[in-house]
């Protein structure tokens, strides 16, 4: 049996420094980085993997992120 795939959200950012960081708001404390762009890529999906396994291991549900509702907001600057 093939294993389920899911899609998450992913931000990446650009440090002052040239560096990228990745983060998955769905997924609290789920966070990577690298030098590239590409290495934050490869790292962050390395993350979500540990983070999901983590979840299976205390049997807990694996969160759906389909449910998540992303947006925007303006504010005054």
């Amino acid at each position: 049996m093939k294993p389920r795939r899911q899609v998450y959200l992913v931000c990446f950012e650009q440090e002052v420094d040239g560096t990228f960081s990745a983060y998955v708001p769905v997924l609290p404390g789920c966070y990577s980085q690298g030098v590239t762009l590409e290495e934050a890529r490869a790292n962050i999906v390395e993350a979500i993997q540990a983070y999901n396994e983590s979840v299976k291991k205390d049997r807990l549900p694996l969160y759906d992120p389909s449910r998540a509702v992303i947006g925007n907001v303006e504010v005054e600057a």
